[in-house]
């Protein structure tokens, strides 16, 4: 590796990023061992009635439990997604402190879920924060369950549209040429 590829590597900006991924990591795998230390697969705490509650879902597909029973190949597709973003956070403004805090953000979620889908003991994102409505037939309408890391996620990826959506309508300077 050369001298200026190790600097562009280890710059502040990319430092940043990096501390901050590895606080959502963290962050998220705590959360997910007080889960499993706490709450047996498939039951729920309830916290506020009728609106939200924990539960202990292990979840092998992507968002909504899309391509559910592929972990593997959702293991390797976030490893992809990783290298990608890596690759090409200049185009999105890494360079500011609100494209860093997305990227981290970003990164840390994407390793945490990755991190549940390497483990041994899980193979499974585990899922665990619950919003639902209870219905007066007893029933439930809920969002589907959803982690620390996920939440990183979403948040960062909001980030990146709102830096991306200002950047476009700022109005640029005018030039002398006509």
């Amino acid at each position: 590796m050369s001298v200026s590829a190790s600097q562009a590597i280890f710059q502040k900006s990319n430092r940043r990023i990096a501390v901050l991924a590895l606080v959502i990591l963290a962050l998220d795998q705590f959360t997910k061992w007080l889960v499993l230390e706490t709450l047996p697969e498939y039951q729920e705490k309830i916290i506020i009635p009728g609106f939200f509650k924990f539960v202990h879902w292990g979840n092998t597909g992507a968002a909504w439990s899309l391509f559910s029973g592929n972990n593997a190949a959702l293991a390797f597709v976030a490893l992809l997604a990783l290298v990608a973003l890596f690759l090409s956070r200049h185009h999105f403004d890494s360079h500011t402190l609100p494209g860093q805090i997305a990227f981290g953000l970003i990164f840390g979620g994407i390793a945490g879920n990755l991190t549940d889908r390497l483990l041994p003991s899980r193979h499974a994102v585990v899922d665990f924060i619950y919003f639902y409505l209870q219905q007066r037939d007893g029933s439930e309408v809920g969002f589907p369950a959803f982690n620390v890391a996920d939440t990183a996620i979403c948040t960062g990826v909001g980030l990146i549209f709102l830096i991306t959506w200002k950047n476009e309508h700022t109005p640029k300077p005018l030039t002398g040429d006509k």
